[in-house]
């Protein structure tokens, strides 16, 4: 396709294909004469059906080519549910880890501290590997994504005028991802920024 058409092309064209072609007022009395009438009625019908057929076509493609739009937002929508979880795993066990470390300290708690300790850590590991694994579905499912949309696109059956920007939810992702390691090690190692 060396261009594609445009809205305003559809629209201008409308005009003309909106116009059904009336039916002939043929005498039927010569059964010839009425024939060659019908049959060139049939053929402008036909021209008709082709020209809404062909815009058809046209705007199929483009709903065609807004559905991957679609599926792209569906993702980042995905790994942010992600990331809410994550982040909510990876803090509220943090959170756990060191209020439990202060009250231990202070010898506010009795018995086995290091169990709930271990169970803020654990939490901690959790909502990391769920951000590993929210990245690495993301990355998979866009790379097929753009990979089936840029083959759509070369072979005419799609429209790739739109972008397909980057995804600035597996930036923030890749950041929650980081952080988590970090305060991953800063409580089992105790070195870092959250000791």
């Amino acid at each position: 396709m060396n261009k594609s058409t445009t809205i305003e092309d559809l629209l201008a064209s409308d005009g003309a294909i909106a116009q059904v072609v009336e039916i002939p007022m043929v005498d039927k009395s010569d059964s010839d004469q009425a024939s060659v009438e019908y049959s060139e009625h049939r053929t402008k019908l036909s021209t008709h059906r082709t020209a809404l057929s062909t815009r058809r076509t046209e705007m199929s493609s483009r709903r065609t080519g807004m559905s991957f739009q679609r599926s792209r937002m569906s993702a980042e929508r995905t790994l942010m549910s992600v990331i809410r979880t994550s982040m909510s795993l990876i803090s509220f066990g943090f959170t756990i880890y060191q209020f439990l470390g202060h009250m231990a300290e202070a010898k506010l708690v009795s018995g086995m501290p290091h169990a709930a300790r271990n169970f803020g850590l654990a939490l901690v590991w959790l909502g990391v590997g769920m951000t590993v694994v929210g990245i690495l579905y993301h990355v998979q499912f866009m790379l097929g994504l753009r990979r089936e949309r840029r083959g759509m696109c070369e072979g005419g059956l799609v429209h790739g005028e739109s972008r397909f920007p980057a995804s600035f939810t597996l930036l923030v992702a890749l950041l929650l991802l980081v952080l988590g390691i970090v305060a991953l090690t800063s409580l089992t190692f105790h070195i870092g920024p959250f000791d």
